[in-house]
């Protein structure tokens, strides 16, 4: 056992991981069931005696909602969360090297990915234990709710479900808000808070960084693959809402008392009703943050970059080749299969009259590659560069607080290198955890990234500059250099790399 923590609602006791102590399922706010459904988190009743916290004990309610893969890649990112689904999951977990309130060790807030509809903050290949060993640093991985029950917009309903759509957006900093009243206990600074997500980890650090409420609460921020230049606007919200309540047969505050179950098969029908968004490359999240005018003032990063917390420095960036996991399982596309029909039929569908164009490039950019190659390299720039490029050019052209870029470019060995650098294998490389994915083959060199990525973020947590020996000099990012690191075997820096599919999509999508 650990040392026992006091906090604001009781005492907690947690477990030793080696020299970490680590507090697992710690509440920040009570449980969202029956009246507390679709309402601003409310907050916890103390408890009397010590609270063990040695245990993963919750996750929000997401059945059903991640999207398939290759069975091939099933354990790819190790060990699922096998802790139950519950509407009481507004929880966190610590990990330190000591609960000394004195020490003022900088703190990592992490928000979990998943698309603002499934993930979690236990996973094993986010376990802190080793960032926090490493780096001499207190990491928090954060719980929230999601999809329907984070994100329907009810408001339409009256006053007391005023904020509901945004319900999982207030979660977020409900759980900074315990992290700034608690931390200290756990040899945190409260005053030295960074926040960061990969994937829809990173659309939430997006989000924070326009909204009021959270000004104040955490001082740097990253954002791994997860730009999120638009959220949902208030009337597609609420026309999402009829197209729940049109398939449930319920509405309002009844839907307070439909079964977890009925509500999350709920969704699929729901957002396939509502249609595409008219910004389909930049509108990402169906059920998720809403522009509301008062959680949310406006959109983070469109037309220009939000005010709100252009104080807080930045990091941003994503993988090179991010769609080679959400294109895996089309049997053509894994087995380089794919025909030029297709592949432009495929592009057609992101690209529209602009398919010729893009095509045409790509040929020209990849000379030799075959049609499935060339899809990845394609949509991985419309889904996720474009949308990293444009947020970190209307953030810097703010000139307030720094922004760094990277791009992460190390390829697995693994399937015949069919995934190169794909989507979310980053996280473990951040993290340290390595070993509990099955991600790299072991491959040495990936382990030297590791330990390069993690202690970069943890400078950068430290200081609020990536400045760190095994990495040369990062010049911040500016529209006219536009200085980018190359995570990779040997780290670089580049000025605008794939510039020419820059100006493309930024042409296609008018974000220049």
């Amino acid at each position: 056992m650990t040392q026992i923590v006091e906090t604001t609602a009781g005492k907690v006791q947690g477990a030793r991981e080696g020299t970490i102590h680590v507090f697992k399922t710690i509440p920040y706010a009570a449980s969202t069931a029956g009246t507390n459904r679709f309402l601003p988190p409310q907050p916890c009743a103390p408890w009397s005696g010590i609270r063990t916290c040695t245990d993963f004990s919750g996750r929000a309610p997401q059945a059903g909602l991640r999207p398939p893969t290759r069975p091939e890649l099933e354990n790819f990112s190790g060990a699922a969360d096998p802790s139950p689904e519950t509407e009481d999951c507004l929880t966190v977990n610590v990990w330190t090297p000591g609960c000394d309130n004195t020490a003022k060790r900088p703190v990592m807030v992490w928000f979990h990915g998943g698309a603002f509809a499934y993930g979690n903050a236990n996973s094993p290949r986010t376990h802190g234990h080793r960032l926090a060993a490493r780096n001499d640093v207190v990491v928090v991985t954060v719980n929230q709710r999601l999809n329907i029950f984070g994100h329907l917009d009810l408001s339409a309903t009256g006053d007391a479900f005023r904020l509901s759509g945004n319900a999982g957006t207030l979660d977020m900093v409900a759980a900074l808000e315990w992290v700034r009243d608690n931390i200290a206990a756990f040899g945190g600074n409260p005053g030295n808070v960074t926040i960061f997500g990969e994937s829809g980890g990173g659309a939430k650090v997006s989000t924070l960084l326009a909204m009021p409420s959270a000004k104040g609460l955490f001082h740097r921020a990253i954002i791994q693959s997860g730009a999120a230049v638009r959220l949902r606007t208030k009337q597609r919200a609420l026309a999402l809402t009829e197209c729940v309540a049109r398939h449930l047969r319920v509405s309002g505050a009844a839907l307070q008392n439909v079964a977890v179950a009925q509500l999350l098969a709920a969704v699929d029908p729901a957002q396939k009703a509502l249609g595409a968004s008219p910004f389909p490359l930049f509108d990402r999240y169906p059920f998720g943050p809403v522009v509301d005018g008062d959680v949310l003032p406006a959109h983070p990063f469109d037309p220009a970059a939000s005010p709100v917390c252009s104080d807080v420095p930045l990091i941003i960036g994503d993988m090179k080749s991010e769609t080679a996991s959400f294109l895996a399982p089309v049997d053509r596309v894994w087995d380089r299969t794919l025909t030029e029909a297709e592949l432009r039929q495929r592009v057609e569908a992101v690209a529209g009259p602009h398919a010729g164009r893009v095509i045409e490039l790509y040929g020209q950019l990849y000379p030799g590659t075959n049609p499935a190659e060339r899809l990845i390299a394609i949509t991985t720039a419309c889904n996720f560069r474009i949308r990293s490029l444009a947020l970190a050019q209307r953030r810097a052209a703010l000139h307030q607080a720094p922004v760094w870029m990277y791009s992460f470019e190390w390829e697995t060995p693994l399937f015949d290198g069919k995934l190169k650098a794909p989507h979310a294998m980053d996280v473990p490389f951040v993290f340290n955890t390595l070993d509990l994915t099955n991600a790299t083959g072991g491959d040495a060199d990936a382990q030297t990234l590791a330990d390069t990525m993690s202690s970069v973020w943890a400078a950068f947590a430290r200081n609020g500059r990536p400045d760190h020996l095994s990495i040369p000099a990062w010049p911040v990012y500016e529209s006219d250099k536009r200085a980018t690191l190359l995570l990779d075997k040997h780290c670089r820096i580049e000025n605008d790399p794939r510039g020419e599919e820059r100006r493309l999509w930024q042409d296609i999508t008018g974000t220049v």
